[in-house]
């Protein structure tokens, strides 16, 4: 399973820095790590700290090395729902074609498999999400109890955070799973120690100002003050956007999250799943905290006004991967009752039934053709003037550009300017010590001015929207 899941990915995955699968952010987060700066909002400390060391490995391309981590994330998600079905399935019930098939239903899944092959945090906070809710399991209860659970919970849930803030949606997992199963009580001293571990995971967001403290190339926020700490880890910049939709739009993206899931494992994997949900249910912990991690996660994706916010919705394919896994155990044990061969065959049909999925989606989710970023940021290197000041527009265009820019370290003669960040103060400094030859101007607008401050040097505009932009305009003065 572990094989054959790297072989898949390894085929479809980015062989270098990639726009493919709605996200421009890779470029951002590759040379963030690269540099030992601070990424976009909400910072992403775990993930930068972990990309780094994939970053070392010495294969391929920066970008492609960074990838892997995602790969890597997600294969061992897959191995942990694996083991975790394993565990809640009887044995003579299909215990281990149960797991392989909860197992491929979520590494096949083609959201999943599409983060997977390229740079992206969300792979790694599946396995974070993974490791909470088994740690949740009652069955790992009985045979891990006491402090080291404790400590294990808590540390996984802090630094689930310092990777993805959407974490904390969990948090009813982390204190439900204090109770035991015979009563209803709360143990302050299990409740006390997962927070003070909790706690020291978060300290992860603590080497955010001890990176921006070295003056980085990428430096979002500036994070040394209070203020700007809290304005980058909160997600200030992305605020307005959280539940900012319509009611119509929001019956819209209900709808759409039925499409999405029927997508992801198709409707003999819809029907097994809500099988393994509804008709095999059990009032275990494990059972409560999957039906709260959906809906939590389904509620905050539909409120999330942003074009990608259906990525939330990974977590929600993990819950159902498992319950496809406990349908296929449970039906596997119906079927038994009548005949041996039926209970066998209905695992296997589910398993090639999630391999058909993923014949079909291959050509989506392959990545490895996808070299559009690369050649856009070649391209501008390549065209742009000597010395010249290069204005960036949008995501795609800035967020490349200093991969090659920054990370790669090519072109050390341009300064290259985000035009979208013009306007914050910590971006201005930032600037003032990346290009300490770049003259600043005080008012706005800041690029005209830019240009009219520093005449010696050429100015170029781009951006990519459906296609590259280029243009620019010689030097003001010989």
């Amino acid at each position: 399973m572990v094989v054959s899941l790297f072989v898949v990915y390894l085929l479809t995955m980015a062989p270098g820095l990639t726009w493919a699968h709605d996200s421009s952010d890779r470029g951002d987060l590759i040379t963030a790590a690269a540099v030992g700066g601070v990424a976009h909002p909400t910072g992403y400390p775990v993930y930068l700290f972990i990309s780094r060391l994939f970053q070392l490995l010495p294969v391929g391309t920066l970008a492609f090395r960074t990838n892997l981590l995602s790969a890597f994330a997600a294969i061992l998600t897959s191995l942990m729902v694996y083991r975790l079905v394993n565990k809640l399935v009887t044995p003579g019930n299909g215990a281990t074609i149960s797991g392989m098939v909860s197992a491929f239903a979520f590494g096949l899944a083609p959201l999943i498999w599409s983060q997977a092959v390229v740079t992206e945090v969300y792979t790694l906070h599946a396995l974070f999400v993974i490791a909470i809710l088994y740690q949740s399991s009652d069955h790992l209860k009985m045979q891990h109890p006491g402090k080291w659970s404790n400590v294990f919970s808590g540390l996984v849930f802090g630094l689930g955070m310092g990777n993805h803030v959407t974490t904390v949606l969990l948090f009813p997992v982390l204190i439900f799973s204090v109770f035991p199963s015979e009563k209803w009580r709360l143990d302050w001293r299990t409740i006390f120690q997962r927070l003070l571990w909790m706690g020291i995971g978060l300290l992860a967001y603590i080497s955010l100002p001890l990176r921006a403290a070295s003056f980085p190339k990428l430096n979002w926020g500036n994070p040394v003050t209070p203020q700007n700490f809290i304005w980058l880890v909160s997600g200030k910049l992305y605020h307005r956007q959280i539940f900012d939709l319509s009611l119509q739009d929001i019956w819209l993206r209900i709808r759409s999250v039925a499409d999405i899931l029927i997508d992801q494992f198709g409707i003999v994997g819809l029907v097994v799943g809500l099988f393994g949900l509804i008709v095999f249910y059990q009032p275990t912990r494990l059972y409560l905290n999957t039906i709260w991690t959906a809906f939590i996660s389904i509620f905050f994706a539909i409120g999330y006004a942003t074009f990608d916010s259906y990525m939330y919705l990974m977590p929600v394919f993990l819950c159902f991967a498992l319950w496809i896994g406990i349908g296929v155990g449970g039906l596997t044990d119906m079927l038994n009752h009548r005949s041996q061969k039926m209970g066998s065959v209905i695992g296997l049909f589910v398993l090639l039934f999630l391999f058909f999925q993923a014949g079909r989606h291959w050509s989506t989710v392959d990545a490895s053709r996808d070299v559009r970023a690369e050649q856009f940021g070649k391209t501008v290197m390549l065209q742009t003037p000597v010395d010249a000041i290069v204005f960036a527009e949008g995501d795609k265009a800035i967020f490349t550009l200093w991969y090659f820019h920054y990370a790669l370290h090519e072109r050390q003669d341009l300064i290259v300017i985000a035009t979208d960040l013009l306007h914050f103060d910590w971006y201005q400094e930032s600037l003032q010590t990346n290009y300490p030859q770049l003259n600043l101007p005080v008012s706005f607008p800041f690029d005209a001015n830019l240009i009219a401050a520093n005449p010696e040097r050429p100015a170029c505009q781009v951006e990519f929207i459906d296609e590259m932009k280029l243009s620019c305009q010689p030097a003001a003065l010989p």
